[in-house]
Protein backbone atom coordinates (compact mmCIF):
# COMPACT_ATOMS: atom_id res chain seq x y z
CA UNK A 1 0.00 0.00 0.00
CA UNK A 2 2.04 3.19 -1.35
CA UNK A 3 1.67 6.45 1.06
CA UNK A 4 -1.19 8.24 -0.57
CA UNK A 5 -3.68 4.91 -0.16
CA UNK A 6 -2.32 4.95 3.20
CA UNK A 7 -3.38 8.22 4.30
CA UNK A 8 -6.53 8.01 2.15
CA UNK A 9 -7.26 4.54 4.02
CA UNK A 10 -6.69 5.64 7.50
CA UNK A 11 -8.94 9.04 6.86
CA UNK A 12 -11.86 7.31 5.80
CA UNK A 13 -11.89 4.33 8.64
CA UNK A 14 -11.48 7.55 11.19
CA UNK A 15 -14.33 8.96 9.75
CA UNK A 16 -16.97 5.72 9.51
CA UNK A 17 -14.96 5.27 13.22
CA UNK A 18 -16.54 8.98 14.48
CA UNK A 19 -19.67 8.00 13.30
CA UNK A 20 -20.35 4.86 14.96
CA UNK A 21 -23.07 3.01 15.82
CA UNK A 22 -25.39 1.41 13.09
CA UNK A 23 -23.96 2.94 10.54
CA UNK A 24 -20.42 0.83 10.79
CA UNK A 25 -22.83 -2.14 9.86
CA UNK A 26 -23.54 -1.03 6.65
CA UNK A 27 -19.29 -0.18 5.80
CA UNK A 28 -19.29 -2.80 3.52
CA UNK A 29 -18.05 -1.96 0.21
CA UNK A 30 -19.21 1.56 0.70
CA UNK A 31 -22.14 1.39 1.15
CA UNK A 32 -24.45 3.88 3.60
CA UNK A 33 -27.37 3.40 5.82
CA UNK A 34 -30.69 3.69 4.70
CA UNK A 35 -32.99 5.33 6.76
CA UNK A 36 -35.88 4.52 4.28
CA UNK A 37 -37.59 7.81 4.59
CA UNK A 38 -37.73 7.65 9.11
CA UNK A 39 -37.73 10.61 10.96
CA UNK A 40 -33.88 11.57 12.23
CA UNK A 41 -34.94 12.78 15.32
CA UNK A 42 -35.68 10.25 18.03
CA UNK A 43 -39.06 10.08 19.85
CA UNK A 44 -40.26 8.33 22.91
CA UNK A 45 -43.62 6.63 21.35
CA UNK A 46 -43.76 3.20 22.03
CA UNK A 47 -44.67 0.73 19.26
CA UNK A 48 -46.16 -3.07 19.83
CA UNK A 49 -45.54 -5.32 16.64
CA UNK A 50 -46.53 -8.92 16.10
CA UNK A 51 -43.94 -11.52 14.59
CA UNK A 52 -45.09 -14.68 12.85
CA UNK A 53 -42.82 -17.49 12.12
CA UNK A 54 -42.80 -20.74 9.60
CA UNK A 55 -41.32 -22.70 12.67
CA UNK A 56 -43.30 -24.74 15.35
CA UNK A 57 -43.97 -22.41 18.63
CA UNK A 58 -40.71 -22.29 20.63
CA UNK A 59 -38.89 -24.46 17.72
CA UNK A 60 -35.48 -24.63 18.96
CA UNK A 61 -32.55 -22.63 17.49
CA UNK A 62 -35.19 -21.13 14.68
CA UNK A 63 -38.14 -20.19 17.20
CA UNK A 64 -35.58 -19.33 19.82
CA UNK A 65 -33.69 -16.71 17.72
CA UNK A 66 -37.01 -15.23 16.72
CA UNK A 67 -37.81 -15.13 20.39
CA UNK A 68 -34.21 -13.82 20.88
CA UNK A 69 -34.32 -11.33 18.38
CA UNK A 70 -37.74 -9.66 19.68
CA UNK A 71 -35.76 -9.70 22.95
CA UNK A 72 -32.67 -8.03 22.26
CA UNK A 73 -34.79 -5.27 20.12
CA UNK A 74 -36.44 -4.81 23.69
CA UNK A 75 -33.41 -4.28 25.23
CA UNK A 76 -32.08 -1.96 23.06
CA UNK A 77 -34.94 0.47 22.49
CA UNK A 78 -35.45 0.45 25.80
CA UNK A 79 -38.99 -0.94 25.85
CA UNK A 80 -40.01 1.19 22.60
CA UNK A 81 -40.69 -1.74 20.26
CA UNK A 82 -41.62 -4.74 22.20
CA UNK A 83 -42.71 -7.78 19.06
CA UNK A 84 -44.68 -10.54 20.29
CA UNK A 85 -43.96 -13.75 18.45
CA UNK A 86 -45.94 -16.36 17.22
CA UNK A 87 -45.08 -20.06 16.03
CA UNK A 88 -46.33 -21.24 12.85
CA UNK A 89 -50.24 -22.31 13.22
CA UNK A 90 -50.63 -20.17 16.30
CA UNK A 91 -51.83 -17.02 14.52
CA UNK A 92 -52.05 -17.60 10.75
CA UNK A 93 -50.76 -20.90 9.01
CA UNK A 94 -46.76 -21.35 8.72
CA UNK A 95 -46.99 -20.80 5.22
CA UNK A 96 -49.48 -17.89 5.18
CA UNK A 97 -46.36 -15.84 6.97
CA UNK A 98 -45.36 -13.95 4.02
CA UNK A 99 -49.16 -12.46 2.77
CA UNK A 100 -49.62 -11.58 6.41
CA UNK A 101 -46.57 -9.26 6.79
CA UNK A 102 -47.21 -7.74 3.07
CA UNK A 103 -50.82 -7.08 3.79
CA UNK A 104 -50.27 -6.01 7.16
CA UNK A 105 -52.16 -7.99 9.20
CA UNK A 106 -48.39 -8.07 11.56
CA UNK A 107 -45.75 -6.50 11.24
CA UNK A 108 -42.80 -8.80 10.54
CA UNK A 109 -41.86 -12.36 9.77
CA UNK A 110 -39.21 -14.94 10.26
CA UNK A 111 -38.76 -17.68 7.99
CA UNK A 112 -36.28 -18.98 5.39
CA UNK A 113 -37.17 -17.25 1.78
CA UNK A 114 -37.37 -20.28 -0.60
CA UNK A 115 -40.48 -20.67 0.60
CA UNK A 116 -41.65 -17.78 -1.20
CA UNK A 117 -40.58 -19.31 -4.76
CA UNK A 118 -44.48 -19.25 -5.93
CA UNK A 119 -44.87 -16.02 -5.45
CA UNK A 120 -41.43 -14.50 -6.70
CA UNK A 121 -38.82 -17.28 -8.03
CA UNK A 122 -35.75 -15.08 -7.43
CA UNK A 123 -36.36 -15.25 -3.49
CA UNK A 124 -34.65 -18.68 -3.46
CA UNK A 125 -31.68 -17.23 -4.47
CA UNK A 126 -31.60 -15.36 -0.94
CA UNK A 127 -32.23 -18.30 0.61
CA UNK A 128 -29.45 -21.36 -0.66
CA UNK A 129 -28.42 -22.56 -4.12
CA UNK A 130 -27.66 -25.88 -4.60
CA UNK A 131 -23.81 -26.12 -4.78
CA UNK A 132 -24.00 -22.44 -4.35
CA UNK A 133 -21.59 -20.79 -1.46
CA UNK A 134 -21.35 -21.52 2.60
CA UNK A 135 -22.42 -19.55 5.65
CA UNK A 136 -20.01 -17.36 5.51
CA UNK A 137 -19.98 -16.75 1.94
CA UNK A 138 -23.71 -15.91 1.94
CA UNK A 139 -23.28 -13.08 4.55
CA UNK A 140 -20.35 -11.84 2.89
CA UNK A 141 -22.35 -11.48 -0.81
CA UNK A 142 -25.72 -10.33 1.20
CA UNK A 143 -24.06 -7.92 3.55
CA UNK A 144 -20.81 -6.96 1.42
CA UNK A 145 -21.34 -7.65 -2.32
CA UNK A 146 -24.76 -6.15 -3.42
CA UNK A 147 -26.92 -9.09 -2.63
CA UNK A 148 -29.17 -6.97 0.08
CA UNK A 149 -29.96 -4.29 -2.30
CA UNK A 150 -31.17 -6.95 -4.92
CA UNK A 151 -33.17 -8.84 -1.29
CA UNK A 152 -34.86 -5.15 -1.12
CA UNK A 153 -35.46 -4.22 -4.50
CA UNK A 154 -37.38 -7.58 -4.90
CA UNK A 155 -39.39 -7.66 -1.74
CA UNK A 156 -40.16 -4.17 -2.53
CA UNK A 157 -43.10 -4.92 -4.83
CA UNK A 158 -44.43 -6.76 -2.00
CA UNK A 159 -44.34 -3.90 0.58
CA UNK A 160 -41.97 -6.13 2.12
CA UNK A 161 -38.06 -4.71 3.62
CA UNK A 162 -35.43 -8.15 4.26
CA UNK A 163 -33.11 -8.69 6.92
CA UNK A 164 -30.74 -11.99 6.67
CA UNK A 165 -31.25 -13.08 10.78
CA UNK A 166 -29.61 -16.67 10.81
CA UNK A 167 -27.83 -19.54 8.91
CA UNK A 168 -28.19 -23.12 9.46
CA UNK A 169 -24.30 -23.55 8.02
CA UNK A 170 -24.28 -26.52 5.77
CA UNK A 171 -26.71 -29.11 6.20
CA UNK A 172 -27.44 -32.71 5.89
CA UNK A 173 -28.00 -34.28 2.55
CA UNK A 174 -31.45 -35.60 4.17
CA UNK A 175 -32.92 -39.07 5.74
CA UNK A 176 -34.34 -41.86 3.51
CA UNK A 177 -36.03 -45.07 4.27
CA UNK A 178 -34.22 -46.51 1.42
CA UNK A 179 -30.25 -46.51 0.47
CA UNK A 180 -29.68 -44.58 -2.59
CA UNK A 181 -27.14 -46.38 -4.01
CA UNK A 182 -27.29 -44.71 -8.17
CA UNK A 183 -29.26 -41.53 -9.32
CA UNK A 184 -32.01 -44.33 -10.16
CA UNK A 185 -33.10 -44.99 -6.99
CA UNK A 186 -35.01 -41.57 -6.87
CA UNK A 187 -37.24 -42.66 -9.40
CA UNK A 188 -40.66 -42.52 -7.38
CA UNK A 189 -38.75 -40.94 -4.69
CA UNK A 190 -41.18 -38.79 -2.63
CA UNK A 191 -39.40 -36.42 -0.54
CA UNK A 192 -40.10 -33.47 1.54
CA UNK A 193 -37.67 -30.49 -0.09
CA UNK A 194 -38.20 -27.55 -0.71
CA UNK A 195 -36.71 -24.46 -3.18
CA UNK A 196 -34.20 -25.20 -5.94
CA UNK A 197 -33.04 -28.26 -4.49
CA UNK A 198 -37.05 -30.08 -4.50
CA UNK A 199 -36.58 -29.13 -8.20
CA UNK A 200 -33.46 -31.21 -8.96
CA UNK A 201 -34.75 -34.17 -7.04
CA UNK A 202 -38.03 -34.03 -9.48
CA UNK A 203 -35.52 -33.73 -12.48
CA UNK A 204 -33.87 -36.77 -10.77
CA UNK A 205 -37.25 -38.85 -11.07
CA UNK A 206 -38.68 -38.31 -7.49
CA UNK A 207 -41.02 -35.35 -6.20
CA UNK A 208 -40.97 -32.58 -4.23
CA UNK A 209 -42.79 -32.09 -0.84
CA UNK A 210 -43.30 -28.73 0.85
CA UNK A 211 -44.30 -28.98 3.95
CA UNK A 212 -44.17 -26.68 7.37
CA UNK A 213 -41.69 -28.50 10.00
CA UNK A 214 -44.29 -29.56 12.06
CA UNK A 215 -45.88 -32.01 9.74
CA UNK A 216 -42.19 -33.65 8.74
CA UNK A 217 -42.34 -36.74 11.21
CA UNK A 218 -45.78 -37.93 10.60
CA UNK A 219 -45.68 -37.56 6.90
CA UNK A 220 -42.16 -39.45 7.27
CA UNK A 221 -43.98 -42.15 9.59
CA UNK A 222 -46.89 -42.75 7.31
CA UNK A 223 -45.22 -43.15 4.61
CA UNK A 224 -46.76 -39.60 2.92
CA UNK A 225 -43.06 -39.25 1.97
CA UNK A 226 -39.79 -41.55 1.48
CA UNK A 227 -37.60 -39.54 2.43
CA UNK A 228 -37.15 -35.67 4.34
CA UNK A 229 -33.76 -33.33 4.29
CA UNK A 230 -34.31 -30.91 7.36
CA UNK A 231 -31.45 -29.24 8.90
CA UNK A 232 -29.02 -31.10 10.79
CA UNK A 233 -28.12 -33.25 14.00
CA UNK A 234 -29.45 -31.33 17.03
CA UNK A 235 -33.11 -30.79 14.76
CA UNK A 236 -33.07 -34.10 12.99
CA UNK A 237 -32.26 -36.18 16.70
CA UNK A 238 -35.03 -33.74 18.61
CA UNK A 239 -37.28 -34.47 15.47
CA UNK A 240 -37.18 -38.09 15.85
CA UNK A 241 -35.83 -38.83 12.02
CA UNK A 242 -33.72 -41.83 13.18
CA UNK A 243 -36.82 -43.70 14.24
CA UNK A 244 -38.50 -43.77 11.24
CA UNK A 245 -35.58 -43.94 8.56
CA UNK A 246 -32.85 -45.81 8.63
CA UNK A 247 -30.27 -43.83 6.28
CA UNK A 248 -28.76 -40.33 6.60
CA UNK A 249 -27.10 -38.69 3.85
CA UNK A 250 -24.43 -36.21 3.22
CA UNK A 251 -23.36 -33.72 2.27
CA UNK A 252 -26.53 -31.49 2.20
CA UNK A 253 -25.11 -30.61 -1.84
CA UNK A 254 -28.67 -28.71 -1.56
CA UNK A 255 -28.55 -26.07 1.08
CA UNK A 256 -24.88 -25.68 1.78
CA UNK A 257 -25.22 -22.32 4.15
CA UNK A 258 -28.84 -21.35 4.24
CA UNK A 259 -29.90 -18.15 5.33
CA UNK A 260 -33.16 -17.41 7.32
CA UNK A 261 -34.73 -14.21 7.18
CA UNK A 262 -36.65 -11.24 9.09
CA UNK A 263 -39.26 -9.69 6.71
CA UNK A 264 -40.87 -6.36 7.74
CA UNK A 265 -43.88 -4.55 6.50
CA UNK A 266 -42.45 -2.13 4.44
CA UNK A 267 -45.23 1.12 5.68
CA UNK A 268 -44.62 0.11 9.04
CA UNK A 269 -41.09 -0.03 9.12
CA UNK A 270 -41.20 3.70 7.67
CA UNK A 271 -43.10 4.73 10.44
CA UNK A 272 -40.49 3.71 12.80
CA UNK A 273 -37.50 6.05 13.78
CA UNK A 274 -34.38 5.90 12.60
CA UNK A 275 -32.79 4.61 15.89
CA UNK A 276 -35.41 2.30 15.73
CA UNK A 277 -34.96 0.84 12.30
CA UNK A 278 -31.12 0.48 12.91
CA UNK A 279 -32.15 -1.21 16.59
CA UNK A 280 -33.83 -3.91 13.94
CA UNK A 281 -30.79 -4.24 11.49
CA UNK A 282 -28.89 -4.52 14.45
CA UNK A 283 -30.77 -7.47 16.63
CA UNK A 284 -31.23 -9.11 13.29
CA UNK A 285 -27.21 -9.50 12.64
CA UNK A 286 -26.54 -10.98 16.66
CA UNK A 287 -29.61 -13.82 15.86
CA UNK A 288 -27.59 -14.19 12.47
CA UNK A 289 -24.31 -14.86 14.38
CA UNK A 290 -26.24 -17.03 17.20
CA UNK A 291 -28.52 -18.91 14.70
CA UNK A 292 -25.45 -19.88 13.08
CA UNK A 293 -23.10 -20.19 16.27
CA UNK A 294 -25.73 -22.45 18.07
CA UNK A 295 -26.23 -25.10 15.18
CA UNK A 296 -22.71 -25.58 14.84
CA UNK A 297 -22.10 -26.33 18.43
CA UNK A 298 -25.44 -27.77 18.96
CA UNK A 299 -25.19 -30.54 15.54
CA UNK A 300 -21.60 -31.69 17.07
CA UNK A 301 -22.79 -33.13 19.95
CA UNK A 302 -26.31 -34.41 18.80
CA UNK A 303 -24.42 -36.52 15.87
CA UNK A 304 -22.43 -38.13 18.59
CA UNK A 305 -25.99 -38.87 19.81
CA UNK A 306 -27.53 -40.39 16.94
CA UNK A 307 -24.11 -42.58 16.39
CA UNK A 308 -24.38 -43.95 20.47
CA UNK A 309 -28.14 -44.49 20.78
CA UNK A 310 -29.89 -45.75 16.60
CA UNK A 311 -28.02 -47.84 14.21
CA UNK A 312 -28.32 -45.18 12.10
CA UNK A 313 -26.16 -45.62 8.21
CA UNK A 314 -24.82 -42.41 8.01
CA UNK A 315 -23.64 -42.60 3.93
CA UNK A 316 -21.72 -40.12 1.44
CA UNK A 317 -23.58 -39.59 -1.33
CA UNK A 318 -22.27 -42.07 -3.73
CA UNK A 319 -19.99 -39.30 -6.45
CA UNK A 320 -22.14 -40.28 -9.13
CA UNK A 321 -25.46 -39.26 -7.70
CA UNK A 322 -23.73 -35.88 -6.64
CA UNK A 323 -22.52 -35.28 -10.25
CA UNK A 324 -25.98 -35.84 -11.45
CA UNK A 325 -27.41 -33.40 -8.67
CA UNK A 326 -25.03 -30.90 -9.98
CA UNK A 327 -25.96 -31.07 -13.47
CA UNK A 328 -29.51 -30.70 -12.23
CA UNK A 329 -28.63 -28.16 -10.29
CA UNK A 330 -27.57 -26.35 -13.46
CA UNK A 331 -30.24 -26.81 -15.50
CA UNK A 332 -32.98 -25.91 -13.07
CA UNK A 333 -30.84 -22.73 -12.18
CA UNK A 334 -30.54 -21.93 -15.99
CA UNK A 335 -34.65 -22.77 -16.40
CA UNK A 336 -35.69 -20.30 -13.70
CA UNK A 337 -32.89 -17.73 -14.74
CA UNK A 338 -34.44 -17.85 -18.16
CA UNK A 339 -38.21 -17.84 -17.40
CA UNK A 340 -37.53 -14.67 -14.79
CA UNK A 341 -35.89 -11.44 -15.00
CA UNK A 342 -35.11 -10.89 -11.70
CA UNK A 343 -34.00 -14.34 -10.84
CA UNK A 344 -31.76 -13.83 -13.72
CA UNK A 345 -30.42 -10.26 -12.44
CA UNK A 346 -29.77 -11.76 -9.02
CA UNK A 347 -28.73 -14.83 -10.23
CA UNK A 348 -25.98 -12.84 -12.10
CA UNK A 349 -24.76 -11.27 -8.75
CA UNK A 350 -24.44 -14.66 -7.13
CA UNK A 351 -22.62 -16.46 -9.56
CA UNK A 352 -20.38 -13.46 -10.01
CA UNK A 353 -19.37 -13.61 -6.73
CA UNK A 354 -19.24 -16.76 -5.50
CA UNK A 355 -16.40 -17.13 -8.45
CA UNK A 356 -14.36 -14.88 -7.05
CA UNK A 357 -15.08 -15.76 -3.28
CA UNK A 358 -14.50 -19.53 -4.52
CA UNK A 359 -10.32 -18.42 -5.73
CA UNK A 360 -10.15 -16.87 -2.50
CA UNK A 361 -11.54 -20.20 -0.60
CA UNK A 362 -9.32 -22.83 -2.73
CA UNK A 363 -6.28 -21.16 -1.62
CA UNK A 364 -7.18 -20.18 2.21
CA UNK A 365 -9.82 -23.05 3.60
CA UNK A 366 -9.96 -25.65 1.07
CA UNK A 367 -6.16 -25.70 1.18
CA UNK A 368 -6.56 -26.02 5.44
CA UNK A 369 -8.72 -28.72 4.90
CA UNK A 370 -7.43 -30.83 2.52
CA UNK A 371 -3.64 -30.44 3.74
CA UNK A 372 -3.13 -29.09 6.96
CA UNK A 373 -6.33 -30.13 9.19
CA UNK A 374 -6.07 -33.46 11.08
Amino acid sequence: MDKFNRRDFLRKASVAAAAGGASLLWACGGAEEESGGAPAVQTRKKYEWKMVTTWPPGFPVLGEGAELFAKWVDEMSAGRLKIRVYGGGELVPALEAFDAVRQGVVQMGHAASYYWAGKTPASQFFASVPFGMNAQQMNAWILCAGGLELWRELYADFNLVPFPCGNTGVQMGGWFKRRIDAISDLQGLKMRIPGLGGKVIEKAGGSAVLSAGGEIFTNLERGVIDATEWIGPYHDYLMGFPKVADYYYYPGWHEPGTILELFVNKSAYEQLPADLQAIIFAASQRSNVWMLSEFEAKNAVYLQKIKAEYKTEILEFPAGVLRAFREYSAEVIEEVTAGDAMSKKVYKSFAKFQKEIGEWADITERAYYSRLSV
